[in-house]
């Protein structure tokens, strides 16, 4: 911590400002205030600003408070509205200065500095403590392709005192991996178990987690199958539905439908509705949904009207 300080101090030993700057190392030897150069601290957490100062022995100090004010007679912090109940003195009248802001707000991101005053002069530390607070923000590729590698970061807008220790969130379940590293998490060969909503947090303040993050998965269609509507016999000259399922996260999904071993689809859409069957549209059938990342075929699935005995003997 530095010693700072420079004070417009008692009209008769310092009429002028210019003459304070002047003169401030020889007539201040003895007057000073030390606290850090700046502190960052987490949105909602509270804050303390340790902080001492020195003054000289022939002096009794009356009144002690910190200010954001910078001027000849700045206020009493703990008096602001803004800061009303929120501003604890930890120091006494003597050399302990530290000050406590709790519940930090992004406004409270600002310069304060400590006041005090004797018997006979006044002093207030200069330049003060540069207070910055920060929420905390997750930052991942809005998608990912399955098998690759990806990497969450929590990030704040500045550096947060005391190193930090970074917590993960998946599902608003505590996740506990051995690839985090500092505010990182690294997801390794990514699949569809790993997309999910993602927060971090503080160590000590988990009650002030980021805001949720979706972590998109895309992969090649999976558990695809044909389901057939009406389920019961079916009959000739009735209308059946076959309708194609797939998991896939995906903007676009496209549907191909095949009968019996030919190669040349007989369909295209999610579902392939047959009117008025016939006995030649008997058959095994099956469907393959595709995306970018890949396809997968169904098994098949016999279609046979009441009286004909299913097929058997297709090999797909």
């Amino acid at each position: 911590m530095k010693k700072l300080g420079l004070e417009m101090h008692q009209k008769n030993l310092c009429p002028r400002e210019e003459l304070c700057l002047q003169f401030g190392s020889i007539y201040g030897q003895n007057w000073g205030v030390a606290y850090p150069d700046s502190i960052c601290a987490l949105k909602g957490s509270s804050v303390t600003m340790s902080c001492s100062y020195t003054y000289p022995n022939d002096n009794t100090v009356e009144r002690t408070f910190w200010t954001k004010g910078d001027g000849y007679d700045p206020p009493d912090l703990s008096e602001d509205p803004g800061y009303k109940g929120r501003v604890h003195y930890l120091g006494d009248k003597q050399s302990d200065c530290t000050m406590q802001l709790i519940h930090v707000t992004q406004t409270d991101s600002r310069m304060y500095r400590f006041r005090f005053i004797t018997d006979k002069d006044k002093w207030l530390g200069q330049p003060g403590v540069q207070l910055s607070v920060t929420d905390l923000q997750v930052e991942t590729p809005e998608r990912v392709k399955e098998g690759e590698t990806v990497t969450l970061k929590c990030r704040t807008t500045c550096s947060l005192s005391n190193t930090p220790t970074f917590i993960w969130y998946k599902n608003g379940h505590d996740l506990t991996r051995k690839n985090m590293k500092n505010n990182e998490l690294s997801l390794q060969s990514v699949s569809s178990e790993d997309r999910g909503s993602y927060m971090c947090a503080v160590q000590g303040h988990e009650n002030l987690p980021s805001p949720a993050v979706t972590l998109t998965v895309i992969y090649p269609p999976k558990k695809t199958t044909v389901s057939v509507s009406p389920s019961g016999e079916i009959v000739e000259g009735s209308s059946v539905t076959l309708t194609c399922s797939s998991d896939a996260n995906a903007p676009q999904i496209n549907y191909t439908w095949y009968k019996d071993s030919v190669t040349l689809p007989v369909g295209y859409g999610q579902s392939y509705i047959i009117n008025n069957i016939q006995s030649s549209n008997s058959g095994l059938y099956y469907c393959e949904a595709q995306n970018k990342h890949g396809s997968q075929r169904t098994t098949a699935v016999p279609i046979t009207l009441k009286g004909m005995e299913t097929v058997t003997d297709v090999v797909i």
